[in-house]
């Protein structure tokens, strides 16, 4: 019997049991295979094995009982997932942050980076506010905020408003309008900081959304980079079938869609 374990081992087992009982294929009650059982079917020690169920037990997913082996807790223990629409961008975003709470954890007024500078269509030497935000649902942290605002439209608000209201309700609270807005979603792996923020092993994956919002006349109003804990998070588009019969493609439905607008910044004149 081998004694030695491998975290990527241990890992693998871990998430493939976890995926069995999220998806209900280890239903509530449900007996797990024994320790010998389960390592001849990863092909792993049972050091391994046992290092994998003390993770689920953790998160009450399973539990042990003298004498009889282990099971399936009755309700897993389970983060509700917020949903969020692709398309409805701000109705989204600004319903999300009534029916979540937020921690601030910074504040500041500062320099932009130059990507930052040229999406929102800054002037060299302007300043933004820049906070960064974790939002909870059920107490528990489903995504990591950090934006940037110019300075002159920051300053309608205060750091306690910002850890009170959502960024655009702000924003619209002070008369300010919003029109359009441009977003790219992809994943990336979590650093040591937003991994604590956020509950989850360093380099372990996250949905990563960057999104620049626009006022009237293409004005540059926010810049937006959110990571979100996967498992915790959901987007979601309503898409309709359309075309000739051959050319036929997916697009956003009537319903949800918004028109496509310009998503650079005009030139001033």
């Amino acid at each position: 019997m081998r004694l030695s374990t491998d975290p990527l081992k241990t890992q693998k087992v871990y998430l493939v049991l976890r995926d069995r009982i999220v998806a209900g294929e280890l239903e509530p009650d449900a007996r797990l295979p024994g320790e010998p059982k389960l390592a001849g079917e990863f092909d792993v020690s049972r050091v391994t094995i046992r290092r994998a169920l003390a993770r689920l037990a953790e998160e009450g997913m399973i539990e042990r009982r003298a004498g009889s082996g282990t099971f399936v807790t009755r309700q897993p223990a389970k983060v509700r997932a917020l949903i969020t629409d692709v398309a409805n961008v701000f109705t989204g975003l600004i319903t999300m942050g009534r029916t979540t709470n937020v921690r601030l954890i910074s504040f500041e007024y500062i320099k932009p980076p130059e990507p930052v500078r040229v999406a929102l269509g800054l002037k060299s030497g302007e300043v933004v506010q820049r906070s960064v935000r974790v939002r909870l649902v059920d107490d528990q942290p489903f995504s990591y905020l950090t934006a940037h605002v110019p300075g002159r439209i920051g300053s309608v608000y205060s750091e306690s408003d910002l850890a009170k209201m959502p960024l655009l309700e702000l924003m619209e609270r002070s008369g300010l309008k919003t029109e359009f807005a441009r977003q790219d979603i992809s994943a990336v792996l979590a650093g040591p900081e937003v991994s604590e923020a956020l509950d989850v092993d360093t380099g372990a994956p996250l949905v990563s959304l960057t999104r620049v919002v626009y006022g009237p006349n293409s004005e540059g109003m926010e810049h937006l980079h959110a990571l979100y804990h996967p498992e915790r998070f959901t987007m979601q588009m309503e898409l309709v079938r359309d075309g000739e019969i051959g050319s036929r493609q997916w697009r956003p439905s009537p319903a949800t869609a918004r028109p496509v607008r310009r998503t650079t910044p005009r030139k001033r004149s």
